[in-house]
């Protein structure tokens, strides 16, 4: 149909209202006239028509023209590819109009209709359909947003096809994303990937009807050789213990409670998660920094990147459960670290938890200062009880020491959240699978190695040395880092690895089951079977 469609507006009937001279572009026509009055209301296109002397970018008869409408109609034709809703760009109208475009008015309108598609178009798969934070009110980015006039331009003068490919993020993340919900399709279309493993639990040396069924679900997800083997051997094991490290679970071979859950998760819930992970992927689609710090919430691990391979790694905890202690997404930069820091209590935490034991005790929580507006200790026998949280006048602080809620060193990349990350007294709690527990900030499992890995990038001779010379002479001091490196605390249920697969993580805020609703109100579609899915869930 779009080839009929393209052979009509080259026919010779309408060849003479297609081909507008060179000498002609600036007088005013019929056509130049429509596309100036369709394009007035926006003024990118106003602004690009306008420069280029309203000279055709889609509707004259050449070779040029007929490539960009070929190269539109054939990406917007692959919107599904992206995760993106085919309906939203209204192809068939405009190849109505594309049929009906014969005479110079309705071909001005044409011209404009798809300036304003592409337009459309290039911004939602480069840089996303949703706005973050009006979708979930912690994710605290923008996403980028394209110079319209500039798309146009360049387009002007590419190759429309490749200029069309290169639209899309072109991240390896992104990619891998896209490969993987290819997949997940193909095991939709192929009924899941088999019956669901029921028994409590599984261990190597089993056998049975269970054990044929976690079989069949490992090899149809890629993890397991096909084998006709009813036993749970040595090779079997491996593979649950390879799908618990990509799905962050306890590694220790054995199928029951969560490694059980996770296996009988159906493809098109995961196809969810890669939907909202290439969303996610999209608002992102901007230089990251060579160097970077890479905080993953729902992998509890915080990385620092080089060159797009993780240079140093460690477990993280981040923000509880709870609507005013989860950790926010948003990029900011580290530019210091400060050894041996004051805690300063968030004035949340003083008036919602300190205070009330103030009232009853003013000697309570005798490990923090109590600190008048002038920087001063506050004397405690005065007593707190006539304070309310609204007229609580004071701040409080904890001195350095190795039982600061800090611990020993934070890193610092300011920002209007109060957000960094730190040391911490509690080691117990990296022993945990799931570790949120903090009141937003993220502690580090290993502060003193990151320390030493973000001094030796910043190019200091002797980075342990100097780190420890601070921290062992007690004081409180800033370092500042010569070169600030970009720090980007993100959330991703779905992440790419980089030697293939895909690895799995719990939504813990539950933010990315709001993505995808609102993925789902703009028309983007997931297979039937998962909407029956979600339908008995409810």
């Amino acid at each position: 149909m779009t080839a009929a469609i393209f052979r009509r507006l080259a026919l010779p009937a309408v060849v003479s209202l297609l081909a507008v001279p060179a000498a002609a572009v600036a007088q005013v026509t019929p056509f130049t006239q429509a596309v100036a009055v369709a394009a007035s209301g926006d003024e990118a296109l106003s602004t690009y028509y306008r420069e280029s002397g309203y000279e055709p970018l889609w509707t004259d008869a050449d070779a040029d023209d007929r490539a960009r409408r070929e190269a539109l109609l054939t990406a917007v034709s692959k919107t599904d590819l992206h995760g993106l809703p085919a309906g939203r760009y209204d192809a068939d109208r405009l190849r109505s109009m594309m049929g009906d475009a014969t005479d110079a008015r309705a071909r001005g309108q044409l011209e404009v209709e798809l300036s304003r598609l592409f337009l459309r178009f290039a911004s939602d798969i480069s840089t996303g359909i949703l706005e973050p934070e009006k979708v979930v009110s912690k994710i605290k980015r923008t996403a980028p947003e394209n110079n319209r006039v500039e798309l146009l331009r360049d387009l002007s003068t590419s190759r429309p096809h490749a200029f069309m490919d290169r639209l899309s993020p072109e991240s390896l993340e992104y990619k891998r994303l896209v490969r993987e919900r290819l997949r997940l399709i193909d095991a939709v279309q192929q009924g899941s990937w088999g019956e669901q493993v029921e028994a409590a639990r599984l261990d190597e040396g089993a056998s049975g009807a269970d054990v044929v069924r976690l079989r069949d679900r490992l090899s149809a997800m890629g993890y397991l050789e096909r084998s006709p083997t009813q036993t749970f051997d040595a090779s079997m094991r491996q593979a649950v213990e390879r799908f618990q490290a990509d799905h962050g679970l306890k590694i220790d071979g054995i199928v029951g409670g969560k490694t059980r859950d996770e296996l009988n998760t159906p493809p098109e819930d995961r196809l969810g998660s890669i939907l909202v992970a290439m969303e996610r992927e999209r608002w992102m689609n901007r230089d990251r920094g060579e160097r970077h710090v890479w905080v993953n919430l729902t992998d509890f691990r915080a990385k620092i990147i080089v060159d797009g391979e993780t240079y140093f790694e460690t477990k993280s905890v981040i923000g509880s459960d709870m609507p005013d202690r989860e950790t926010p997404e948003f990029s900011d930069t580290m530019d210091h670290m400060v050894i041996n820091p004051y805690w300063y209590v968030p004035r949340s935490i003083i008036v919602n938890e300190y205070l009330p034991d103030l009232r009853r005790n003013p000697y309570a929580h005798g490990q923090l200062d109590v600190i008048n507006s002038r920087g001063q200790i506050v004397n405690r026998g005065r007593g707190f009880s006539n304070y309310s949280s609204r007229t609580f006048p004071f701040s409080m602080r904890q001195k350095p020491g190795p039982q600061n809620a800090l611990g020993r060193v934070k890193f610092m990349f300011p920002n209007t959240y109060n957000i960094y990350l730190h040391d911490t007294p509690a080691q117990s709690l990296f022993e945990r699978e799931v570790r949120a527990f903090s009141h937003g900030c993220i502690r580090l499992d290993d502060p003193y190695e990151f320390a030493e890995a973000l001094l030796t990038l910043d190019g200091v001779a002797d980075p342990m040395g100097t780190f420890q010379r601070h921290l062992t002479s007690g004081n409180n001091t800033r370092l500042e880092l010569a070169d600030p490196l970009p720090v980007h605390l993100v959330y991703r249920t779905a992440i790419a690895k980089l030697d293939g697969g895909v690895e799995y993580r719990d939504d813990i805020y539950g933010r990315d089951a709001q993505i995808l609703e609102a993925l789902q109100a703009e028309g983007v579609e997931l297979p039937r079977a998962a909407l029956r899915v979600a339908s008995a869930a409810e």
